[in-house]
């Protein structure tokens, strides 16, 4: 039998839970090893899934945040038989290497990497599939780069597509594109270097993010997959992380 490590984010609702599944697992136990129960929001997980992002445990998220794509609900009653019966999934984030004139900088992103302009002047940028030129010239607020974990969040918000888990590929969404205006951007293989340069860093800045890690003042920021990283997730029989991207794609906005 198992005790999981639980960590929990200090806001009151999470502290609260995490005081509830102490109490729980004092009584019983659960038959799944090596598991870390994880208490907060989206970016509580990603925060803590980075700082483990050599470990071989799986992580159970829990919700007390706001929608929690990659969480669980709490149950203080099926708490056990969830986790018992919870289904894993592996994903592997994306690198991001950022050169600026002073170094480079590597960090990986779970959701997205998102190219961003720095000043109010939209940023000049050419996109690249290792050699091969995906856009020459792109006139746009900025650009962004998503797994298939991270379809759902801000690029779904910049119209970009939703991917399937095992779809092998990754989005590349223009944002706020001025020129070409109607590029919709280009859906890539897993395997693809995404190579995005500013054509004009000295007038026109831009910031690199890896989820919530910013690099400023980029010249070139080289993207892909990096398959040597795989977080395990654990989650609830009835609502996986593939259930939750197929609502996204059916759901409908009210207004």
């Amino acid at each position: 039998m198992n005790k999981p490590q639980i960590i929990s984010d200090n806001n009151s609702k999470s502290l609260k839970i995490k005081k509830k599944i102490i109490k729980i697992f004092n009584k019983e136990k659960i038959k799944k090893p090596n598991v870390v129960i994880v208490i907060g929001g989206d970016g509580f997980m990603l925060q803590t899934l980075k700082k483990n992002k050599y470990s071989k445990k799986s992580f159970y998220g829990i919700n007390s945040g706001n929608y929690g794509f990659l969480m669980n609900k709490f149950s203080n009653n099926l708490i056990i038989k969830n986790l018992n019966k919870a289904k894993i999934i592996n994903i592997s984030p994306l690198e991001m290497q950022v050169k600026t004139k002073k170094n480079t900088r590597r960090c990986i992103a779970i959701n997205e990497v998102s190219i961003l302009r720095q000043s109010r002047q939209a940023a000049n940028l050419s996109i690249k599939n290792n050699s091969k030129n995906i856009i020459k010239r792109l006139v746009s607020d900025g650009v962004l780069v998503s797994t298939p974990a991270g379809s759902t969040a801000y690029n779904l918000s910049v119209h970009g597509p939703i991917l399937s888990l095992n779809s092998k590929k990754i989005s590349i969404a223009p944002i706020s594109a001025f020129r070409p205006r109607r590029w919709a951007g280009k859906i890539v293989s897993d395997k693809s270097k995404v190579i995005i340069t500013n054509l004009n860093f000295k007038k026109r800045p831009i910031s690199a993010v890896a989820d919530n890690i910013e690099v400023r003042n980029a010249k070139k920021i080289i993207v892909k997959i990096q398959s040597r990283i795989k977080f395990s997730l654990l989650y609830d029989k009835n609502s996986s992380l593939q259930k939750k991207i197929k609502l996204e794609q059916i759901r409908k906005e009210i207004y």
